[in-house]
């Protein structure tokens, strides 16, 4: 809090920007996108600058504006960089989310990881409702939470645990298509995450998450409460009135089960894997 804010001179922000974006949230961005990735380019100390340069504008007229590409203004050296510029900040709020998404879906001569941390320390500065998980934007507003979610997908990378971490993958896009979400899938993805990983755990490839559970409980000294609560999960997915029956009314999944769902079963995700670790089932 500023020094105007706490002797009330200034209005202190307090609100979530989730159908919105302010001015200081939208230059802070813009900041952050020419230094990590615009600036960086231009300014790339390598024989190969103008190449870098040349593919990242085709790219971003092509694949993201859907723009001619013959209609790039090459000539004038500023002309693309002011183009880009006047696009952000006319842009929808969303758009601008959209945007970050695709750069950090590039293969750009930058630390991605540093990008995204500096995004999602802006974000949660100004009080935005949306970070960066994975590749993706997420309306996930817990540090704890996403914190979390970013580390399963770190986890199952480093153990190569591919379809652990596509399940996960999935659960988040669907959870964050701003246009239209899909939380009842979402939920049954991030389920389904957990049922993976406790098959390759208990080495049984036709096993249900119940069945599996029972089978790692002793391997990997899984305390039997976790195991009941997560059977009890997957019997609430899994029953007539369950998220994976297809008579599910749609409108009783929401954005709230979602999110709690995709924190849970990525946190157990995250418990299981180092447990299994320890117990050298998983390299």
């Amino acid at each position: 809090m500023r020094f105007s804010e706490r002797i009330g001179k200034k209005k202190i922000k307090c609100d979530l920007q989730i159908e919105s974006m302010d001015a200081d949230l939208r230059n802070s961005l813009w900041n952050i996108l020419w230094e990590y990735v615009i600036g960086e380019i231009r300014e790339w100390k390598d024989t190969c600058v103008d190449t870098l340069w040349h593919d990242f504008v085709t790219n971003l007229w092509h694949e993201f504006f859907k723009h001619p590409i013959d209609e790039i203004p090459w000539a004038i050296a500023s002309q693309v960089q002011t183009e880009i510029k006047d696009w952000f900040f006319k842009s929808q709020w969303y758009e601008v989310y959209d945007l970050l998404e695709f750069l950090m879906q590039l293969r750009l001569p930058i630390s991605r990881k540093e990008f995204r941390d500096e995004c999602n320390r802006v974000l949660e500065r100004e009080l935005s409702g949306y970070r960066i998980v994975g590749n993706k934007i997420a309306p996930i507003t817990n540090k704890i939470e996403t914190r979390e979610i970013e580390q399963v997908f770190e986890t199952t990378l480093e153990h190569k645990l591919k379809g652990v971490h596509k399940h996960l993958e999935s659960a988040v896009e669907k959870l964050s298509d701003r246009k239209n979400p899909d939380y009842r899938n979402s939920i049954k993805e991030s389920i389904s995450a957990v049922e993976s990983l406790c098959i390759i755990i208990s080495n049984k490839p036709k096993a249900t998450l119940g069945q599996a559970l029972k089978k790692i409980e002793n391997s990997v000294g899984l305390h039997a409460a976790l195991k009941s609560g997560f059977s009890s999960i997957y019997g609430y997915t899994s029953n007539e009135g369950g998220i994976r029956h297809a008579m599910i009314d749609e409108s009783a999944c929401g954005f709230d089960d979602a999110k709690y769902m995709l924190v849970s079963c990525s946190a157990f995700v995250n418990y299981l894997v180092m447990k299994a670790t320890k117990a050298r089932i998983i390299k």
